[in-house]
């Protein structure tokens, strides 16, 4: 979370006077950024910046406590006991602003930003303020990285790209000397390795074999991992990050064929999605403002030049910032799910991740990229070709 003091800035520069985060019972994941911490109420509550006052947090009476103003010391803490009280705190805070932002993308646009429902934006609009979006202004003041945030996400970056290489070693060692191996046993392999580390996530690493690799999000589940043998095709996706608040994940998918050489098929696959990969970071350094729904189409064009279009089912890639999801709210890489025009800004990191997914087997190339005020720094290894194994 970055300072406060930046938010009023922020605002003047999107015609904005107000900031205003609603949240019921956790519903809003913006709410808990801004305030650095869960605050989990079970009440209606508000957060409001402008641009002249400190930032103030409408609580109702029955979630209030005297530790809120000790936890959160740059916000005013009020209280509201009655739906009329509600009204007359925004009558008398909000009413008076022209324009503000909330978490609302008009007809849906993008989900991830999407977290004020209508009831509320009736209420708000009552005061006769305007709403406009929040996407623009929560980047700005939440998603950019700081130093620390970088320098965690190197550190988680080191030690999970050896926790790839020692999965996809493990899988080898057990094909070399007839142990048993299946999608699970490598699944369970490297949570052990995230928790020997260190390191937290918020779901399990997808290890998919042959087909199941053709599914973007298949994980085995306990007791259900499809055995690996020789000459298999092997996808690993995995992702975590340092367990401090300012921790950012690292998440990267390398793929690998179980034997000596590569099969062509799959040769070919790869060198399309890499070529997609690299054009998306080649539009990156040669453009100098980017918006997400281009480096989407950079990648998704290739790839559809090269006949598999319809083999490329998911976004190219997705915003990473400090949070308990790897997913973050800033701008994604896509012009298909969504059509995110978000810039991507100086400050920001995000995934780089084309895909190409048949009935036989998927392949996933993916890099995570961070924006210094120089321009794209690609801070992961970037696959060049299958892993191959001398088994």
């Amino acid at each position: 979370m970055r300072s406060y003091e930046e938010i009023p800035e922020i605002l003047q520069r999107h015609g904005c006077d107000g900031w205003l985060i609603y949240d019921y019972r956790g519903s809003n994941p913006v709410f808990a950024n801004m305030l650095g911490e869960p605050l989990v109420l079970s009440r209606r509550t508000f957060l409001l910046f402008t641009g002249s006052q400190r930032p103030r947090l409408l609580v109702s009476r029955v979630d209030y406590t005297e530790s809120m103003s000790e936890k959160f010391p740059e916000v005013e803490v009020e209280q509201y006991a009655s739906w009329p009280q509600l009204e007359e705190w925004l009558a008398a805070n909000v009413g008076p602003l022209s324009t503000v932002a909330m978490e609302y993308s008009p007809n849906g646009a993008l989900p991830n930003m999407s977290w004020a429902d209508g009831g509320t934006l009736d209420l708000v609009r009552a005061q006769g303020v305007a709403v406009a979006p929040s996407a623009e202004v929560f980047q700005e003041a939440a998603a950019r990285w700081t130093g620390e945030n970088l320098a965690s996400h190197r550190r988680a970056m080191e030690l999970v790209v050896a926790i790839k290489d020692a999965a996809f070693e493990k899988t080898a060692t057990l094909l070399r000397t007839g142990g048993e191996c299946d999608e699970r046993i490598i699944q369970e392999f490297i949570e052990s390795e995230f928790s020997r580390n260190g390191l937290v996530t918020d779901d399990p690493p997808i290890v998919s074999v042959n087909a199941h690799s053709g599914n973007p999000h298949y994980a085995p589940g306990p007791g259900e991992g499809a055995p690996i043998r020789k000459g298999d095709w092997l996808l690993i996706d995995l992702w975590a990050r340092e367990a401090a608040p300012e921790g950012i994940f690292a998440d990267i998918t390398w793929v690998g064929w179980m034997g000596p050489t590569v099969p062509d098929p799959h040769a070919e696959v790869f060198a399309h999605v890499a070529a997609a990969r690299d054009a998306a970071v080649d539009l990156l350094r040669a453009k100098q403002r980017v918006q997400g729904f281009e480096l989407d189409r950079a990648a998704r064009d290739l790839i559809a030049a090269a006949g598999y279009g319809e083999q490329f089912v998911h976004r190219t890639g997705h915003s990473l910032s400090s949070g308990d999801s790897v997913h973050g709210l800033g701008a994604n890489l896509d012009d298909y799910e969504t059509h995110d025009t978000r810039a991507l800004a100086p400050g920001l990191g995000f995934t780089i991740e084309p895909g190409i997914y048949t009935e036989d087997f998927g392949v996933r190339s993916e890099i995570n990229v961070y924006m210094s005020e120089d321009g794209p720094m690609v801070t992961s290894p970037t696959q060049d070709a299958p892993l191959t194994f001398d088994l």
